[in-house]
């Protein structure tokens, strides 16, 4: 990262403490100042996303409402990573009851699409684009679901913010700018992709005006209308016609039948803070299993960025992801034994599989004594301490290029996560869940909310998550800076998709690791190189219960704003 003198000399006292500096070599990476205020905040990877949640909050709207019109807005103006046909997580923490509720607002495949068909047709994998992809959308549900439960301002007023926006038009931004022409091409062989995504012929540029009056009219029926009205109502046949004629399998049945479903948190905690995930059938306990391995390591004396810090973090990762293709899936399916794979004995045991100087080539999953048995992500707080992790996606970026007629958003291919291979806890069944990279995060401590966040970039997620929990636990860092700084990824590991492990894998890192480091890694048996991508997006707001003030940051590959009042 790029500082002036200035920043360096004034900066970086601020930013990092003086017991962390040694570890980090002293450096400092962030790239703007925290954001603090008082009475609300919300951090969106987009600033219109983030001005509409601020709008609702100063309107008396509450981080629900303000979540669920950032969300809106999202759909709309970065529609290559999320939109209404796609899927949700949440976890709320709720200031009058002092407890997390998380929701599972993700969809099923169809009733009428078989594990058979796919094989008459000789696939292994799920093709990412088509109808064979396509699941049943369950954002909209979703945010029906937490708004019947903690909103207070009416539907139509918290969706003003999008309808208005995609009557009216608005400024593509950058990071929309840079992905939308790839998409355009991709999927402009299907129909109305053009018609939506393309007025006048071309993907718009960085600057031009983009409008999406369909999506807007679709917005105002949910509106009025309320969930019923996308699953049961003119949207449903609507969806249901179109993909009958492009010969896919979602159907109004598989609409009308959706529900989503309030799950209970889990968590472990590491070094004194509880981190929190939602169970699978997505994949966040993966950050769990991993903060647990690498809790047995002192990094105290491990510096930041340093050969030994990447090597255990890649190793336990490796470790984590091989368990996640193994048991993560719908629980209605299958028996996951969460509990066991989160304990503290269960880690102890698989850190043992780690060679501390040594890469795995092979790793396989644990036995935990079984007992019988491209996204977005926001987060908002409020003036009464309400606070919301929200992620939601298309999987990946306009999901399936399926966009029915006059709807004015894309059907997501979360479908292509399944496995075609017989006997797998995520192998494919009619009315079933798919696993799920999405996930929302929070941390408490002491019984009391810490942060919100979250890191979005399919499989990358769990590793994004114990970045930033090592990064301000282990090392000092404020929220800001420890989304700031250099990202380590890591891919061949094992996938619930039924692929396996590919040799060591491969270590992506971004600019910011020294040379030496990678020379150090390679000499251990690790295949490195320098990543352009797959290092996901942030947000995060963090309580400062003693002063009773929110801390907000958004890093600086997306486009997105932390803002407060």
């Amino acid at each position: 990262m790029k500082i002036t003198f200035l920043l360096a000399c004034c900066l970086i006292p601020a930013l990092i403490p003086a017991y962390a500096q040694d570890r980090l070599m002293g450096k400092t990476f962030a790239t703007r100042a925290v954001v603090m205020a008082r009475h609300g905040m919300a951090c969106t990877s987009h600033p219109l996303s983030t001005q509409a949640a601020i709008d609702v909050l100063r309107a008396g709207g509450n981080a629900v409402d303000a979540a669920i019109a950032a969300n809106a807005m999202e759909g709309l103006v970065e529609p290559h990573v999320n939109g209404i046909g796609g899927d949700l997580f949440a976890i709320v923490w709720d200031a009058k009851t002092k407890k997390l509720y998380g929701l599972n607002a993700s969809g099923r495949s169809p009733y009428s699409l078989t594990l058979a068909e796919f094989q008459k047709r000789g696939l292994t994998h799920i093709p990412s684009d088509g109808p064979l992809p396509v699941s049943v959308p369950g954002c909209v549900d979703g945010w029906f679901t937490l708004h019947k439960r903690f909103g207070k301002k009416p539907m139509p007023e918290i969706l003003s913010h999008a309808i208005r926006y995609a009557r009216e038009g608005f400024p593509v931004h950058d990071e929309a700018a840079f992905y939308w022409p790839s998409m355009i091409a991709r999927f402009s062989k299907y129909p109305n992709v053009k018609e939506t995504y393309a007025l006048t012929g071309a993907a718009p540029k960085r600057g031009d005006i983009f409008k999406n009056p369909a999506l807007a009219n679709t917005l105002e029926k949910i509106a009025k209308g309320g969930r019923d009205a996308f699953y049961k109502g003119e949207i449903a046949q609507t969806i249901d016609a179109f993909m009958k004629k492009m010969g896919g399998y979602l159907s109004a049945k598989d609409l009308a039948d959706h529900t989503s479903d309030w799950v209970e948190p889990v968590s472990t905690n590491y070094r004194g803070y509880d981190v929190w995930e939602l169970p699978p059938n997505s994949q966040g306990i993966a950050a769990l299993q991993m903060l647990n391995i690498l809790e047995g390591y002192d990094f105290s004396k491990i510096a930041w960025g340093s050969p030994e810090h990447i090597h255990k973090f890649v190793e336990a990762k490796k470790l984590a992801f091989e368990d996640r293709a193994k048991y993560y899936a719908d629980p209605a399916f299958a028996k996951i034994p969460v509990a066991e794979l989160i304990s503290k004995p269960y880690a102890n045991e698989r850190r043992k599989l780690i060679d501390t100087n040594r890469a795995a080539s092979r790793v396989d999953a644990g036995n935990p004594a079984l007992k019988q048995g491209d996204t977005i992500y926001l987060t908002v707080a409020d003036e009464e301490g309400n606070m919301v992790s929200l992620i939601q996606s298309n999987y990946r970026g306009f999901g399936s290029g399926m966009v029915p007629d006059g709807l004015g958003f894309t059907l997501q291919d979360r479908g292509e996560l399944y496995s075609l291979t017989d006997g797998q806890n995520n192998t494919f069944a009619p009315h079933k869940r798919p696993f799920q990279t999405i996930i929302p995060a929070f941390v408490t401590k002491d019984g009391q909310p810490f942060m919100s966040f979250g890191v979005m970039g399919g499989g990358f997620q769990p590793m994004g998550h114990v970045q930033i929990v090592m990064n301000m636990i282990d090392y000092g860092m404020n929220p800001q800076e420890a989304g700031d700084a250099p990202r380590i990824d890591h891919d061949g590991s094992s996938e619930p998709t039924g692929e396996r492990m590919i040799d060591s894998g491969r270590i992506s890192l971004e600019s910011g690791y020294s040379y030496e480091t990678i020379r150090d890694l390679m000499r251990m048996g690790h295949k490195v190189g320098y990543g352009l991508g797959g290092y996901g997006g942030y947000q995060a707001i963090m309580y400062d219960a003693k002063n009773k003030v929110y801390h907000g940051a958004t890093e600086s590959r997306k486009d997105g704003q932390a803002a407060g009042f």
